[in-house]
């Protein structure tokens, strides 16, 4: 609660303080100071302290996964403004505005992992993706840019109708919006109830980019400004992921078995098999972190086939190591001249801390030992081990997968550290506190790979 009103504040004070702060670096330091008086509210609301109060009437719950989930959120936004927040001066004179609409997401996010009700989800997702779509299309003189953020909205609209008519189908049968009244299942359940919960599916498989709805994804990510294409790709999917595992686990857990289960598993199977038999194919290393994002999507509904607690908590990992390790690539992305693979030719020599960095934050993402991409890969495959008996067949899917993506995210450190570069200046200069929140946030991944518990003892705490 703190954070969801603290976060509403902070955008229409950010909105307003580009009339009134000519000086960008002002600017800059109050988004980070405000990011930092989030993580420290929602910090002190999880520990019970709560400023603001009201009465909800039961439509929002934040327990303490929703609170953890959201303190994620604001500590990797606080180290995602200090890597990019200079990057976002070169999309366009809107500084100050762009810090507005990221607050806003950040409100959007917190309603959205903390719902009890179907109203408040629609809510939360919009307000989400309205200025995401704002964001996408922020480098005005950029035509990629603008198809981008048309194409998203267009589909993000269509996607929504259908949330809206599943939300419709849902009242129809059961008469309530909230999750309390939706969960109850008196026998086999009505063709409108399992309509409304498919039709809810789907909508949520768009906005997570899980295939076959994920075509909206590459174009998006590799049109957007790859200062926000990261926050794109990386926390908005993640609440979306928080939501999703929130609906159907107090929803419609009762009818997992019979109704759902068996699609989400064939659902994670064409995500994992689209997203990374297509990335092997992208020869800019920008677009094949789009659809490698769809594949990551996929070991990320692992934990919704699962609906255990090993799934929900290797979700948090999950979402802490991959937008880690995404925001730190993409910071160095948008620095660089040159995306294909080749423009990564000799950064090791250099630039040999920003090739480090890079390296550790692919291993992640590849799911190699000792890193925190590694460790909620297992999770995920053991929380849907721990499921049922007849998962084999989607944990050696999901392995093999794996084994696919090791190859194109390895095709960056190979160009690294082994070729040559054609040119002098592969990337532009970086200060000496990028390198250092690169190094931080690489220390992170590997840290919570061998001590999860600095993540999971604040859950159990």
């Amino acid at each position: 609660m703190n954070a969801l009103i603290l976060s509403a504040i902070l955008g229409v004070v950010m909105m307003f303080s580009g009339l009134w702060l000519k000086q960008k670096s002002i600017v800059r330091s109050l988004a980070i100071a405000g990011v930092l008086l989030l993580l420290l509210v929602n910090v002190l609301e999880t520990s019970g302290i709560v400023l603001f109060k009201f009465d909800w009437n039961g439509m929002l719950h934040f327990d303490r996964f929703s609170l953890l989930f959201n303190s994620i959120v604001f500590a990797i936004t606080l180290l995602y403004f200090i890597l990019s927040s200079k990057d976002m001066e070169k999309v366009g004179i809107n500084y100050a505005e762009y810090f507005a609409l990221i607050f806003f997401i950040l409100c959007g996010i917190v309603l959205a992992v903390s719902f009890k009700s179907l109203l408040i989800l629609f809510l939360g997702i919009e307000i989400m993706s309205i200025p995401m779509y704002i964001l996408t299309g922020a480098e005005k003189r950029n035509l990629k840019s603008n198809e981008a953020s048309l194409k998203y909205f267009l589909q993000g609209a269509f996607s929504t109708g259908i949330m809206l008519m599943g939300i419709a189908f849902i009242y129809g049968d059961k008469g309530s919006f909230q999750l309390d009244a939706i969960a109850p299942l008196n026998g086999i359940p009505s063709a409108l109830l399992v309509s409304g919960m498919l039709l809810m599916l789907f909508a949520m498989s768009f906005k997570s980019s899980v295939a076959p709805f994920h075509f909206w994804a590459p174009d998006v990510y590799d049109g957007a400004p790859t200062v926000f294409a990261s926050f794109m790709a990386t926390l908005v999917k993640g609440a979306v992921f928080v939501a999703f595992i929130r609906l159907f686990d107090n929803a419609f857990g009762e009818m997992q078995k019979s109704s759902w289960q068996l699609i989400i598993g064939l659902l994670t199977v064409v995500t994992l098999i689209i997203g990374n038999i297509t990335a092997v194919f992208q020869q800019s290393v920008k677009r094949m972190l789009a659809y490698s994002s769809i594949a990551q999507a996929g070991f990320m509904l692992l934990s919704i086939y699962a609906m255990n607690t090993d799934g929900k908590l290797g979700l948090l990992l999950y979402v802490a190591a991959y937008s880690l390790a995404t925001i730190g690539i993409f910071a160095v992305l948008a620095k660089m001249k040159d995306y294909t693979f080749e423009g990564f030719n000799g950064l090791a020599e250099q630039q040999p801390v920003v090739a480090f960095s890079i390296t550790i934050f692919i291993l992640s993402l590849a799911g190699v030992p000792l890193t925190a991409g590694f460790l909620s890969k297992f999770l995920m495959l053991k929380a849907a081990l721990l499921s049922g008996s007849n998962t084999m067949w989607l944990v050696i899917i999901a392995v093999l997968m794996a084994a696919v993506s090791v190859y194109y995210y390895f095709r960056v450190i190979q160009a690294m550290y082994f070729k040559k570069a054609e040119s002098a200046a592969a990337i532009v200069s970086v200060s000496p506190v990028f390198k250092w929140t690169l190094l931080l946030m690489a220390a992170l991944l590997i840290a919570l790979g061998l001590f999860p518990n600095l993540l999971f003892g604040f859950y159990y705490f």
